[in-house]
């Protein structure tokens, strides 16, 4: 039993190491790329092929793989000096994101793409804001934004990669411009806010006038209305006078007519007239035009006495 026992001690001992190896094997064997990754597998340091998310083989100590992160990542660009283009240093520092397009351009057409971004961001970043006035600088970021990621973003193609987007973080000028643009502001602001004052009041002043204006046109337009209303009032009542005059008339005129007047009636008529027009203190007497008519009548009224005074003889 011993001897049997000696005699399998040796076999045991390499099975155990078979198996050793055989797990080693195994797990360098098995290769898993996730869902974000691709894997570039090389055989005997050349290109194999690239690998997609899931479970894969390969050959150990034959082959080798390279995973590539296919999200988006964000290079830190560090702050720097920028002089722009009235000589003013500013401090800018942005950050650029992107994502792996082609893992085989960036593992074989770039060694550290991180830095290599960080310095091509860098140069362009002074190119772009040192073409700018401060004031144009201060208020252009998401021009220079847009141009600093399409001039990434076409440097970057050949490494496989795409520039997402460029946010500057910060545009700081010196302390002494800071101060004189916030002076500067200060006065721009009091300037409007007087302005603004200003024509305030000569829009309450229009609208005062305006309403001053409008307030005499209504009273006038009344008073015109009032002194039409008058008028037409008394043009009423002068027209109800007039018709009641000539009512008047025309009734006595239909008397007249009707009570068929004599001529000496309408002599003596005539004469007691004259006298009502001859009485009072006026200084100018009208007599008619007519005077052989007057006349007449005169020697009518003679007669009309004579008559009367020969009646009371004869009795």
């Amino acid at each position: 039993m011993d001897t049997l026992m000696m005699a399998l001690g040796p076999i045991s001992f390499f099975g155990i190491i078979i198996i050793i190896v055989l797990l080693v094997f195994a797990v360098r064997a098995i290769r898993i790329i996730r869902p974000h990754e691709r894997g570039v597998v090389e055989r005997l340091g050349k290109y194999l092929r690239t690998w997609e998310p899931g479970l894969h083989l390969l050959i150990p100590f034959l082959d080798s793989v390279n995973k590539v992160d296919m999200r988006e990542n964000v290079v830190d660009v560090p702050p720097q000096e920028v002089i722009t283009k009235d000589n003013v240093a500013v401090t800018v520092d942005a950050v650029v994101y992107y994502e792996a397009t082609d893992p085989f351009k960036l593992i074989y057409n770039v060694t550290n793409f991180y830095l290599a971004a960080t310095k091509l961001a860098q140069t362009n970043l002074r190119n772009v804001v040192g073409e700018m006035q401060l004031d144009e600088s201060l208020t252009s970021r998401e021009r220079i934004n847009v141009t600093l990621r399409d001039i990434l973003d076409t440097a970057t193609d050949k490494w496989g990669v795409r520039v997402v987007r460029v946010e500057l973080q910060r545009i700081e000028p010196p302390a002494d411009v800071t101060q004189a643009m916030h002076r500067q502001m200060k006065a721009e602001r009091d300037r409007r806010a007087m302005i603004l004052e200003a024509e305030g009041d000569r829009t309450a002043a229009i609208t005062r006038a305006e309403g001053t204006k409008q307030s005499a046109i209504l009273e006038a337009e009344g008073r015109a209305t009032a002194i039409k209303e008058i008028a037409d009032a008394e043009r009423q009542q002068k027209i109800l006078i007039a018709e009641g005059e000539a009512q008047g008339i025309r009734s006595v005129f239909a008397a007249i007519h009707d009570g068929n007047p004599t001529d000496d009636l309408l002599a003596f008529r005539y004469i007691d007239a004259l006298r009502y027009v001859a009485n009072g203190n006026a200084t100018k007497i009208f007599m008619p035009l007519e005077m052989q008519g007057l006349g007449n009548i005169v020697g009518t009224v003679g007669e009309l006495f004579k008559s009367t005074q020969e009646e009371p003889a004869k009795k």
